[in-house]
């Protein structure tokens, strides 16, 4: 049952555009009420132009923003008086309305309007609500909604039967409210509810008010299994995550397309319910439960045809010829509903319905994957209560493709910058919580990708992780703690990359040590432990990442990519180093194995070459600066400038510089590079590669 959240003391004194942004707050903060970057609030007022004039001013949410956390920035405002006149025309295309209200604008620098702009332009009170609570949708998706209504609310709302959000739809609700002063609100077929008030705080209430009558209804009438005996029960969530782990690279790979898919997981109890219910599989296809969910889930989620007992094997293949079918499926939906100069978007499911583990998410980016997420919890607890009222009923695959390619969406997708150079990619670096690492991760991040900071320094790594995080956005980066010496946790880390994020694409061997002595007080201990890290922890992290890119196979035409942060110490000799030394060679002769190994698959494997990066580095801030300023005579604080002199270009390099040639490897311009070796020491004549 919703909430009435609104606070006298938190509410701003004025009746204009500050309470609307906290009215829309409010609505938005129960997803129940509003779905994600779904529906739009308004308010009318007065204002004064840049001429001193009074205008009545329509403000209005801006297209695409989520009313959860808008500010008055956020609201289109319209000259009202100019707006209000297209009430009498008998008909407008969606581009002639769009292109009109632009010419209305009251204020330059605002969003461009919500399409659902002239609704609450015609509805006549100053305040108007348009919100998908998942009550009134049940209704409005049940075979017998209208009837539903009228049993809840009598005369005090009205019934508009589905049709496309616009111009049409806009004049028939404002027409029901201005013929029927006694109306409270209007119910939208697959669609939504629309309340007003004279007060922000009435229009708030009303739709509180409106909306716990549908709830208090639907309660009465809940049923006990409303999608059927549960057939399937949920695994353990130990042999969950198992099964997670295997499929969802799989899973990530059979969807590729032209580009990369970020995945996420939700297995909850609600989730679990459908997924295992009888009538899941039928209910799910039925379709969309409102255009909001649409634009986000597509118009049917991918249903597995698979149960526990079948065990892993059957999964995995499931997942292959699942999402072949899908693809199949929706391109025979494209083609039966597309119009001339209409573009295919990729055909692979955004939800993925799986009996006993949940449901599988993807999106373009990891926000993706949770809008998704948030709008098919939404569509379940829809079809929980159509059930209860008589069944479920959805927006037919015409009315479906007519959102779906709708030529003010597909603007919309205009508007939104260019993809960067690795969206949709995720990179684990390892050692990534300070020095090289740290900036590789940042600069990954920067260019697009989600990326796990691998690191002993499990404290260090959440650090930059959230540092990530502020800078780039939701689950942009996380944070786990990795010995590369250890076989089990690198296995660890790289299962929790595939819990996270559903795979891994490019690899950033990084992490290190370093040792400075003479061959004959050199230790078998420090012997081992160069050995041991630099070589070995190579391996191990390169293994693993080999075994999950081959599971992935390729995606987006690439079979992944490994990027190792070798030394100039790998091709020249390092005096007082030679446990270090040998132990970089290693790493590099090791790269170019791999690369030979992996080009039938698609996997691209580089090696940098720094060398006397001393800025950020926690290696340097240990003994190891001492002992290589007394392995060439000078003071330790001496050392930045002994190694810029000694380079051919005088420069100091820096954890950036390193950053920059990690990107140019896992970027598409190095798409036919693999055992590179790229030097960046300012130029070590001794280090030259030939």
């Amino acid at each position: 049952m919703p909430k009435n959240l609104w606070n006298d003391t938190d509410a701003p004194q004025s009746d204009g555009l500050e309470s609307l942004a906290y009215r829309s707050r409010l609505l938005g903060s129960d997803r129940t009420v509003v779905n994600i970057y779904g529906g739009n609030t308004s308010t009318k007022a007065k204002e004064t132009d840049h001429m001193g004039r009074n205008v009545d001013v329509l403000y209005v949410k801006g297209s695409g923003s989520d009313i959860a956390d808008i500010t008055p920035k956020g609201f289109a405002a319209l000259k009202l008086e100019e707006v209000l006149p297209l009430f009498f025309r008998t008909q407008m295309s969606d581009e002639d309305m769009t292109a009109y209200l632009e010419r209305t604008q009251f204020e330059t620098g605002r969003p461009r309007q919500s399409i659902e702009t002239l609704l609450h332009a015609f509805v006549p009170d100053k305040h108007v609500d348009h919100t998908h609570p998942d009550a009134i949708i049940s209704l409005a998706c049940s075979p017998n909604g209208r009837e539903v209504m009228r049993e809840i609310y009598g005369d005090r709302a009205a019934w508009v039967d589905y049709i496309r959000p616009g111009f049409a739809l806009s004049k028939q609700i404002g027409a029901a409210v201005r013929d029927n002063p006694s109306l409270e609100c209007v119910v939208m077929g697959k669609h939504g509810l629309v309340t007003w008030g004279e007060t922000s705080k009435q229009s708030y209430d009303n739709t509180i008010r409106i909306l716990g009558e549908a709830e208090t209804y639907l309660e009465t009438r809940k049923l006990g299994q409303p999608f059927g005996a549960q057939l399937d029960q949920p695994v353990s969530e130990t042999e969950r995550e198992g099964l997670l782990a295997k499929l969802l690279p799989v899973l990530r790979g059979a969807m590729s397309g032209a580009r990369s898919a970020v995945l996420s997981v939700d297995s909850s109890p609600a989730v679990l319910e459908f997924v295992g219910g009888a009538n899941a599989a039928a209910l799910s296809q039925t379709g969309a439960a409102c255009p909001d969910h649409l634009v986000h889930t597509k118009r049917v989620p991918l249903f597995l045809d698979w149960t526990p007992a079948q065990g892993e094997a059957a999964l995995l293949e499931a997942a292959r010829s699942g999402v072949q079918r899908f693809a199949a499926e929706y391109t025979a939906y494209f083609e039966a509903n597309k119009s001339e100069g209409d573009v295919m978007f990729t055909a692979n499911p955004r939800v993925v319905l799986i009996p006993g583990l949940g449901m599988v998410l993807s999106g373009a980016d990891a926000n993706g994957a949770e809008v998704a997420r948030q709008l098919y919890r939404r569509a379940i607890e829809v079809m929980r209560g159509a059930v209860s009222l008589g069944g479920f009923v959805s927006l037919s695959a015409e009315e479906s493709y007519a959102i779906e390619y709708w030529p003010l969406e597909l603007y919309k997708l205009s508007l939104k910058p260019a993809p960067k150079p690795l969206e949709g990619k995720i990179a684990l670096v390892t050692g990534a919580a300070s020095g090289i690492g740290k900036a590789i991760a940042h600069k990954y991040a920067l260019e697009g990708a989600h990326v796990v900071i691998a690191d002993l320094n499990l404290d260090g790594a959440k650090t930059v992780a959230a540092e990530i995080v502020a800078a780039r956005g939701f689950k942009r980066s996380f944070a786990v703690s990795m010995n590369v010496t250890s076989e089990a946790e690198v296995q660890a880390a790289f299962r929790a990359a595939v819990l996270h994020y559903g795979g891994v694409d490019i690899v950033v061997n990084n992490a290190g040590i370093a040792s400075s002595a003479p061959i004959e007080e050199t230790s078998l201990e420090m012997w081992n432990k160069n050995q041991s890290i630099l070589s070995t922890g190579y391996f191990l992290v390169a293994r693993e990442a080999f075994r999950l890119m081959k599971a992935q196979g390729r995606i987006a035409g690439e079979g992944g990519n490994l990027v190792f942060i070798c030394s100039k110490n790998s091709v020249a000799a390092g005096k007082n180093a030679a446990a270090y030394s040998a132990a970089k060679a290693a790493e590099l002769h090791l790269a170019r194995c791999l690369a030979e190994e992996g080009g039938s698959s698609g996997i691209r494997v580089n090696s940098v070459l720094p060398d006397a990066v001393l800025s950020g580095s926690a290696i340097w801030s240990g003994t190891w600066r001492e002992e290589r300023a007394a392995a060439y005579g000078i003071r330790p604080d001496e050392l930045e400038e002994f190694y810029r002199k000694r380079t051919t270009l005088r420069v100091n390099v820096f954890p950036e510089d390193i950053a920059s040639a990690a990107f140019y490897f896992s970027s598409p311009a190095a798409a036919k590079t693999t055992g590179g070796v790229l030097t960046v020491d300012g130029g070590v004549p001794a280090a030259y590669v030939r």
